[in-house]
């Protein structure tokens, strides 16, 4: 089985990529959907209010993510205390799935875990190979306008990030998402095919 780490910075693509693999067949990890799991968790919830207080809970008491995203992004301190709280339960996750996943995989298994912070937190040690899916600047921002997400917002995230030509930089492969959907593809499939073999080699 090869386990491969998979990001990029906000909004270049990296959902659109992961589901590319997942149809060509990989087994795929969202860690954003992992913390989704996490934030409806009561004691987890309860150990954020104490860090970010009682204004990024509604009347309900539900738990308000466009407040709390704004407070965090603005205050890198307090940003650092929630991912202290939320890291260590994801990556408990994707261990869980991936242990399961290697007990049910028979021959050449290929597995691509999303995570968005995968070399600002020393992440990608723990994969076989590492691809950044990368735009630039202002076509992330064109595409995020376009979903509805303000610009001084998607700047503002971004800007909490490491600049997105650092992690290419380190990155085993990069996936250009500038232009069409079909030029995206054609590099997933060329690189899923080159671990496929890869993953072929180490089982052989």
């Amino acid at each position: 089985m090869l386990v491969i780490g998979l990001t990029g910075n906000y909004g270049m693509g990296k959902s659109t990529v992961l589901k590319i693999f997942r149809d060509l067949g990989a087994t795929v990890i969202d860690a954003d959907s992992l913390v989704r799991a996490a934030l409806n968790d009561e004691k987890i919830l309860k150990r954020i209010r104490g860090v970010l207080g009682d204004d990024v809970f509604l009347s309900d008491n539900s738990f308000d993510k466009a407040k709390a995203a704004l407070i965090i992004f603005r205050n890198k301190g307090l940003r650092e205390k929630v991912e202290e709280i939320l890291h260590p339960i994801v990556l408990k996750g994707i261990d869980a799935i991936l242990d399961k996943t290697s007990k049910e995989t028979v021959g050449v298994g290929i597995v691509v875990v999303e995570i968005p912070l995968l070399f600002e937190k020393g992440y990608d040690k723990k994969f076989s190979k590492t691809i950044t899916v990368y735009t630039d600047i202002e076509t992330a921002i064109g595409r995020l306008k376009s979903a509805g997400i303000r610009q001084e917002d998607a700047v503002m995230r971004m800007n909490a990030q490491m600049p997105v030509e650092e992690k290419t930089s380190k990155s085993d492969f990069v996936i250009d998402n500038n232009s069409d959907l079909s030029r995206t593809e054609l590099q997933v499939r060329e690189i899923y095919s080159r671990l496929v073999q890869e993953a072929k080699g180490r089982h052989d």
